[in-house]
């Protein structure tokens, strides 16, 4: 008998507040659809895009080292410590206990959206290996050694330059 009150009780504010309750069923629903992922599309594009950008560093390098005098034919690998970095700008609301920082979004004439580059950091290497067919003259090695380390950024004692079969 009591659940039969119950029942007849919900029914009724049910039907006094019945939009309510239809917007807060679809509110529900909206929250529990998945959405998509920004940091997940840009990560998933800029792995492989690396792996493309410093092969392409390598063979243009390589194709400048070839131009030394007495290198001949060059082969170079580079290794990464840490890839290209972009970082956006970003404004930073703070209140009394809560700080937030949002990237500065742009919408371009497509209503393509991207963040607001502030700085291009290029990436770090770890160390170069050079294969030559000229690394028997000291003179050649000296030479491919400074041009590695200038264009690279690295030490010259994290270069390595190795004669070619």
């Amino acid at each position: 008998m009591e659940l039969k009150k119950i029942t007849g009780k919900l029914q009724s504010v049910i039907a006094k507040y019945r939009y309510a309750v239809i917007i807060l069923i679809i509110g529900v629903v909206l929250l529990l659809l998945p959405g998509k992922s920004e940091v997940m599309q840009k990560d998933s594009i800029s792995a492989p895009q690396q792996t493309e950008n410093i092969s392409v560093e390598s063979k243009e390098l390589a194709d400048l080292l070839q131009s030394i005098d007495g290198a001949g034919k060059v082969q170079v690998m580079l290794s990464i410590a840490s890839g290209e970095r972009t970082q956006y700008i970003t404004n930073t609301d703070s209140s009394e206990s809560t700080t937030r920082t949002e990237t500065v979004i742009i919408t371009d004439s497509e209503r393509n959206e991207s963040g607001l580059i502030e700085q291009m950091n290029p990436p770090i290497y770890r160390g170069a290996v050079v294969v030559c067919q000229g690394a028997d003259s000291a003179a050649v090695r000296l030479a491919i050694t400074q041009a590695v380390a200038k264009i690279t950024g690295l030490s010259t004692d994290n270069i390595c330059v190795l004669k070619m079969k």
